[in-house]
Order: C-alpha cells, then sequence, then structure tokens
C-alpha cells in the first residue's frame, strides 16, 4: 500500500492527462496543450516550462477541477478508506492500547480530535506536523520543488492560468492573488514575476485578456496602504509577512517611557499600517496566498513565526473567500516527517537527473582532520586544480564559497589561504571576506552579483551569511569548515548552494567538508529533503541543459505557395452575423392575500380576500460587459457586436433574458458553415527573433534559448568554434550549437559544409531546421496527418538556398522512420512551387550518408539535374 499522497495524485493526473485533461472547463485543457507541441515520433516537449513545473501545474488542476479543490484531510480520506491506513498514511503512529482506547471513545474522529486540542498527546507523538494540516480551515497545499526548479515561475503560471478561466467563466476561480515572497526579497520575486513571459504560457487570446487585466503591485514602506481599489479583481500583491500580518499592541509598547515616546509612536504607526493593509486585501474577492520558499512558515519553523503567519492567513480566509493557499517549498519535511500538505514532490536528486542541478557525483569530499590549516590549503589547492579556468556563459569564472563558525576564525586562516593563492600563481585580491556586519556593497557582492562577469572575487569567506537567494550558477564548489551550527538547516543550504546548474556546463560541482559537518549534512538531507548524501553521490544527470545563441538574425523568409483550408459561413455574402431584439413575455406573479374567518362548527376556514398582480423585476446587464463576453464567447468581432447591441437597445443596459435569445440567435447563424480550400502565398520565417530570449552581452544584444537533450545526445553537438576558424564563408549556424537525432545527419551537414567551403558556387546558406519545432521561433513547420490519422507539425532537417531563390528542403532518416503521409505532405507544396522548391528524402541504414545519397545533393548544388 502507498502511504504516499503525491504517488496516488501523479498517478490519477496521469491518466487525467492520457484522457485528455476532461472537464467542465475547454479552455484548461487548450493551455495545456499549448504549453506541449509534439514531434513527428510522436514525443511532446514543452514550450517553456520545465517539466518539474508543468507536472506540478497539472496537479494543481487536477485538484481544482477534479477533485473539487478538497481540505487535504478530505483527500487522505478519499484515498485512504481503511481507519489503519488512514493513520499510516497522515503519520500517525500510536501504541496499540491507545488506539484502542480512543476507538472506543468515538472511532476515528476522536483521535482527530484529541490531536487537534491535547497538546501533550501532540508533543509525546510527535504530531506538531500532522496538527496543521488537519485543523486548517481553508485548502491548503505544499508543492515541494528542489532549487532551481523555478518555484516563483511556477506560483506565476498557477496565478495566469486562474485568472484566464476566471475571465473565460465567471466561476468561482481565483481573481486576486497574494504573494509572499521569501524574508525581505519582495522587489526581486516581483521583478520574477514582472518577467514571466507569459505568452510562452497563454495562448494568444488569453494571453491578451490576462496582460490587459492583470495589475501587479507590492507592499511599499512608505506607503500606509497598498495602492489598489478596494473589491477590485486581477490583482497579484507581492509581499512578506512582516509588512501586512496582524499587529497588536504588546504591554511593552504602552509602557514606554516619555523618553522613548517616538519610538512608541513608531511602533504604533508600524501596527496601523500592516493592519490598513490587511484590510484592503481581505476586501479583495476570490483570493488565492501563495507561499513562495514556504520552509520559512513550514517544517522546521512550526513555531512562533508560523503562529503569526497562520494568524495572518486565517484572518483573510475570515474576511474573504480564500480559494487556496499554495505554498512552494524545496524543503518539504519536519524531523524526517513528509509534511502532509504536500501535494507534489520533486527532489533533488531529481532535479540532478533532469540537468537543472549540477552533478555532484564522486565531489562529496570529507577530510578527518583537526587542522583546519590542512583542511582550507587541501580545498583551495583542489578547487583551482580543477576550477581554475573555468567561466560560465556570461563570462562570470567559477567561484568557491567557505563558510566558517566565527569571523576569528576568518582572521586567523585568511593569510593562509591568500599563501596558498600566491603559491598558485594567483591574484591574492581574489579573496574576500562576507559576514552579516559587513558593508552592503560588500554582501551585495555575494548576494547579488556573484554572477556578474565584472566580480573579481572567486573565494568567498563567509560568516553568518544567510542561504536565501539560490541563483548561484557560478559558484561551483563550497566548503564547511570546521564543525557549524545545526539548526534551522543552515549546514544543508550551505553546502549545496553551489548546484544550480547553468546552460553549456559539464562541469560537476563539489562539496568539501569536515567529518563533523559531513554527518549533519546527511542527517540534514534525510530529515529535510528525505535523501542522503549516498543517494547524492551516486545520481547521475540524465538531462542536460543547452544554450543556443542565434548567430544570424536577418534571415529573408521563404516564399512559397501553399493550400489552406478555410471555415466560412454558408451565405458568403452575408458573413456578418445579424441579430434582432428579443420579445420577452415578463412572468406576472400573482399575490393573494387570505383570511381565516370563523365557521359555525368553531373550526376556522382560509377565506381569499385580496389579488394583486405583481410583475418580477428583470435585471439588466451593461451594454459594454454583454458586447465583451459575447465576443469572447463566439470569437467575434468586438466593435461589430457592441455597435449592434448599441442600435438596438439605444446605448441603455440589457436585460439578462434577453441574453440567452441573444446567444441563440448567434449559435444558428454560426451553425452553417463550410470549409472551402485556397491557394495562397506566404511568407515564412525560417528564424523568429522575437521567440528567443533578448539579452545584452559586451553592448551588444543577442538572442538565445535553453534546450535540454538527453545525455546520450551529446556526442552529436556541433559547436560553431569548430567551424568557424577553418570555414571561408559563413554557411550554416545560424543558430548555435547544433542538436542533430543521430549521426547520418551530422555526417552529411560535415560534409556539406566541407564541400560548400571550398567549392560555395551560388549557395546563399544552409540552415539545419531540424530542432526548431517552436511555432515561436520558425514558420518552417509542416503539417500532415500520421497513420493514426492524427494532426502533427513536422519540421525537415536541412534547407539549402541558392541566391537565384531556389530552395532544397533535406531530409535525412533511417529506413524505419518512413513515413508516406509525411513526405507526401511537403510534396503537395513542392508540386505548388515546381520552379522554386524541391523536396529529398535521403534513407541510409548506417551511420553515414552513403555516396548516393549525398551525390543528389551535390548534383543539385553543382549541376542542372533538377532541373
Amino acid at each position: 500500500m502507498d502511504f504516499f499522497i503525491p504517488t496516488k495524485l501523479k498517478e490519477r493526473v496521469k491518466n487525467w492527462r492520457e484522457e485528455g485533461y476532461p472537464s467542465n472547463y475547454p479552455i484548461l485543457s487548450e493551455i495545456f496543450d499549448y504549453n506541449l507541441y509534439e514531434d513527428e515520433f510522436g514525443n511532446k516537449n514543452l514550450r517553456y516550462l520545465r517539466r518539474a513545473q508543468f507536472e506540478a501545474l497539472e496537479t494543481y488542476w487536477y485538484l481544482r477541477v477534479v477533485e473539487k479543490t478538497p481540505h487535504i484531510f478530505e483527500l487522505y480520506k478519499k484515498f485512504y478508506d481503511d481507519p489503519v491506513e488512514l493513520l499510516k498514511a497522515l503519520g500517525i503512529h500510536l501504541k496499540s492500547e491507545d488506539i484502542i482506547k480512543l476507538m472506543s471513545q468515538g472511532g476515528l474522529n476522536s483521535i482527530f480530535e484529541k490531536i487537534s486540542y491535547d497538546d501533550v498527546f501532540v508533543k509525546q507523538n510527535k504530531l506538531e506536523a500532522v496538527r496543521e494540516s488537519l485543523t486548517l480551515d481553508y485548502p491548503s497545499y505544499i508543492f515541494a520543488l528542489a532549487m532551481g526548479a523555478g518555484k516563483t515561475v511556477l506560483i506565476g503560471t498557477i496565478i495566469c492560468t486562474e485568472f484566464s478561466l476566471a475571465i473565460e467563466y465567471k466561476n468561482d476561480f481565483v481573481k486576486n492573488a497574494l504573494v509572499f515572497a521569501p524574508g525581505k526579497t519582495i522587489l526581486g520575486a516581483l521583478k520574477e514575476i514582472s518577467d514571466i513571459p507569459f505568452d510562452k504560457i497563454l495562448p494568444l487570446r488569453l494571453y491578451k485578456q490576462f496582460m490587459s487585466s492583470v495589475k501587479i503591485t507590492y507592499t511599499q514602506d512608505k506607503e500606509k496602504d497598498i495602492p489598489i481599489i478596494r473589491g477590485s479583481s486581477y490583482n497579484i500583491i507581492v509581499t512578506n509577512t512582516e509588512k501586512i500580518r496582524i499587529q497588536k499592541s504588546t504591554g511593552k509598547s504602552t509602557q514606554l517611557s516619555l523618553f522613548n515616546y517616538k519610538e512608541k509612536e513608531k511602533i504604533e504607526e508600524a501596527q496601523e499600517t500592516a493592519n490598513l493593509r490587511l484590510q484592503t486585501i481581505s476586501s479583495l474577492p476570490n483570493l488565492a496566498i501563495f507561499s513562495d520558499e514556504a520552509h520559512h512558515t513550514y517544517g522546521q519553523s512550526l513555531d512562533d513565526e508560523l503562529k503569526k503567519v497562520r494568524k495572518t492567513v486565517d484572518y483573510l480566509a475570515e474576511n474573504t473567500n480564500v480559494i487556496a493557499v499554495i505554498n512552494t517549498t524545496g524543503t518539504p519535511y519536519y524531523k524526517k516527517q513528509m509534511l502532509r500538505d504536500v501535494v507534489f514532490w520533486y527532489g533533488l536528486s531529481q532535479g540532478i537527473k533532469d540537468g537543472i542541478l549540477k552533478d555532484v557525483k564522486d565531489g562529496i569530499y570529507s577530510y578527518d582532520t583537526d587542522s583546519l590549516t590542512d583542511f582550507v590549503n587541501i580545498v583551495i589547492d583542489d578547487f583551482f586544480k580543477e576550477y581554475r579556468d573555468v567561466t560560465i556563459y556570461t563570462g562570470a569564472k567559477s567561484k568557491i564559497a567557505i563558510y566558517f563558525p566565527q569571523t576569528d576564525d576568518v582572521k586567523k586562516i585568511k593569510p593562509i589561504i591568500v599563501n596558498k593563492i600566491l603559491e598558485l600563481g594567483l591574484d591574492s585580491s581574489i579573496v574576500l571576506e562576507v559576514n552579516n556586519k559587513s558593508e552592503d556593497k560588500i554582501k551585495d557582492l555575494f548576494n547579488n552579483r556573484i554572477n556578474d562577469p565584472t566580480n573579481p572575487y572567486r573565494v568567498f569567506l563567509l560568516v553568518n551569511m544567510g542561504t536565501e537567494g539560490w541563483n548561484c550558477p557560478s559558484l561551483f564548489a563550497t566548503a564547511l569548515a570546521r564543525k557549524l551550527k545545526s539548526s534551522n538547516n543552515f549546514i544543508l543550504q550551505s553546502a549545496t548552494r553551489c548546484l544550480r546548474q547553468v546552460p553549456n556546463n559539464n562541469k560537476r560541482a563539489r562539496i568539501y567538508l569536515s567529518e563533523d559537518n559531513r554527518k549533519i549534512l546527511d542527517y540534514q538531507l534525510k530529515e529535510t529533503f528525505g535523501e542522503s548524501l549516498q543517494i547524492l553521490d551516486i545520481t547521475k544527470p540524465e538531462l542536460r541543459k543547452e544554450r543556443l545563441i542565434l548567430r544570424k538574425t536577418e534571415i529573408p523568409p521563404i516564399l512559397v505557395k501553399k493550400k489552406v483550408q478555410k471555415i466560412i459561413l454558408e451565405n458568403e455574402g452575408d458573413s456578418k452575423i445579424i441579430l434582432n431584439k428579443p420579445t420577452i413575455k415578463y412572468e406576472i406573479m400573482k399575490k393573494k392575500e387570505y383570511s381565516l374567518k370563523d365557521r359555525t362548527d368553531k373550526n376556522g376556514v382560509l377565506v381569499q380576500e385580496n389579488v394583486e398582480e405583481i410583475k418580477i423585476e428583470e435585471e439588466f446587464c451593461d451594454l459594454y460587459s454583454v458586447s465583451i463576453d459575447l465576443s469572447q464567447i463566439y470569437r467575434l468581432d468586438l466593435g461589430y457586436v457592441y455597435d449592434m447591441l448599441k442600435k438596438l437597445y439605444d446605448d441603455s443596459e440589457i436585460p439578462a433574458s434577453h441574453i440567452i435569445e441573444l446567444k441563440k440567435q448567434i449559435e444558428s447563424q454560426l451553425r452553417n458553415y463550410k470549409i472551402i480550400e485556397e491557394e495562397i502565398e506566404v511568407h515564412l520565417a525560417l528564424i523568429k527573433k522575437e521567440g528567443f530570449n533578448k539579452e545584452e552581452k559586451n553592448g551588444e544584444i543577442i538572442y538565445t534559448a535553453e534546450i535540454m537533450y538527453h545525455k546520450d545526445k551529446e556526442n552529436l553537438f556541433l559547436y560553431y568554434k569548430q567551424f568557424k576558424d577553418k570555414n571561408k564563408q559563413e554557411f550554416g549556424f545560424h543558430y548555435s550549437p547544433y542538436k542533430m537525432d543521430s549521426n547520418p545527419e551530422t555526417d552529411f551537414f560535415i560534409k556539406l559544409i566541407d564541400s560548400l567551403n571550398e567549392n560555395p558556387d551560388n549557395i546563399e546558406d544552409i540552415y539545419y531546421t531540424g530542432q526548431l519545432t517552436d511555432i515561436n521561433k520558425t514558420d518552417f513547420l509542416f503539417e500532415y496527418k500520421d497513420k493514426n490519422g492524427k494532426w502533427r507539425n513536422y519540421t525537415p532537417d536541412f534547407v539549402i538556398k541558392k541566391k537565384d531563390g531556389r530552395i532544397l528542403i533535406v531530409e535525412v532518416k533511417g529506413e524505419i522512420y518512413k513515413d508516406e503521409n509525411k513526405e507526401m505532405a511537403i510534396k503537395k507544396i513542392e508540386n505548388l512551387n515546381p520552379d522554386k522548391l524541391k523536396y529529398e528524402v535521403l534513407f541510409t541504414p548506417v551511420e553515414e550518408i552513403g555516396f548516393k545519397n549525398y551525390k543528389k545533393i551535390k548534383d543539385w548544388v553543382y549541376g542542372d539535374k533538377d532541373e
């Protein structure tokens, strides 16, 4: 029996996915489908979201629309109907005699009641985490994702999809979001949410609606209230707990002396401000509350701080409609027990397998020595032996962070580190001390500018530095010198801070530990992640992360003729919908008055005295809102619908009963349509630079994209730098690196580049298009029906373009992948463009392209056999 809710949910979500995400809300499956694109082999690839984020999003919506947003306790009761299994699943391990005694007093509910109110019982049986889950009055879920998985992006994705459904269906979906940022990183979280490319998550029409409706704001120190309209919708408010939590005057603050009057005034002002902000938030309907990095209020912090946050959330739940509370964290355990609110789990080892975290296989070193001098000498020597010349794609050099218990330790050991640095032939100025009392500009060099290529420091000596902020891809190693305090998972968070992966990196990370710290780290890994040092040490990455760079941005589009199908109304001359004002007979209600009359038998009887006719009051909707609804539902032009309704209703309000009739009129006219086929000329963009990420490097604008690929494909990457010195012409590499699916493709490309380099003839360029399957990055996609009748997108492998405008499309395939339907789709386009376009499929059963295949292409390039 599986007693792990995330595992059970994963299986149910998988079945829901395979069924096509059935629900009462069709645009939900539209959103999921938009986030996935299918290649010619039926493999589904994600457009933007990472796998962990997408699966977490699926799980969230499964809970919302299939399970109907259950309280976590109700979810457990549904999944485990046997009382013994339910107790095990909830982590309630009681003595047999206690179970028998409690069950005899009132069954299973008596156990749960005792957990709710009996502090001694909870403490004795270590049920603090269970109590948290059982006693909430609202649905609350934890999504546990390892560092680097993109928890803030997941929050933004949930919000934008909720808002989209709220706009479309007007149902009980989220219309406002409160986001708790970790610590004091409000502006960082705000920027991260604002920078999410929502157009890569939402289909175009939903994206436009969302962006025109959403308002993002944050709590500022200088403002007493939050600058939003009370009672409004589609607000995202980013804050931290300190700025809105319930504040009460304490005894200390009221007993302050006259000398401390200003201090008292300051405290009272902070209390007033927090409560005013809280009242504004509580005015917002359909609220969802998000806690980013929830380990600050969950897990290891089930203490007074959690109670403060809980009190604030409870207040909001009592004063407005809180749909759900969503928590994200990378640390979902409390004293080796998984928190029962966890509905999705993605661990450190999975992050390593999926390439979002650096591999640490054979890279965790521990030293059984009491000599701090020996320890740092070994660490510095090993680090620069391995990472001396390592840089990340921004040009930032690799770095190491060494953590010390006290500043006195740093003072003693820094001269030894400097001597070792000099001995290695490096500049001693690369060493920087940073502690909690350092100047802000010094702390900033580690906290915010560690990845800046102009940052000259490579060895950071740290004391009492917080561990929030994991965006440190240039950090390749951490070292924990001497035994550090083990509270609050400091060792775990410090040691693993170097794991954030970076594109184009094949270097493993290293963690250096004293023997004492190794034991603590292993313990904290098990307690917090349910994993161990041994698991991390043997986990190998299965996926790699790579960064594509667009080398050629101004590539002329290819003009070709295509046949397209169009859906039109049967009456071609009557392409507009015509609406007539409905004639509605209003229902008349009769009000009858009765009185009690005596009869001779002394039994009273009711006698009708008066009858009054009452016209039922009609509800009205404003004309513009109705126009928007009708145009969205039926995909009609908003301006046309509005003008038509304005003529019918003289710019006044529309009776609610008329709206149903108006919908019937539209549907009756849209029901009659036909499909026609037209031949059109289209410009196909080989590269759409607007689909890439825009960055600035060395004062120049570059366009990039991140891709994930399986490690088995690593030897098939072709890098621009391997060819640029050799080639006389700038053929190929409109982006780099190239990822090719097979050795024959690689062989063909190299041979062709070499031939064209020697004798370019009149070739304009050769383009590798096989891996550009995202419609945001290229138009060069062709649609065809596979053998099962399912429509698929297909991109050929190569396009060779001559200066006279003629084009050769080349597909390289093993014989077993022959697909006549796909070939016919391209042949149809070829037949429409006989003077311009030629299509060749090169089949090969071996690892090389073969002489005959290659000769076909050379004949087209250098001869006249294609004419």
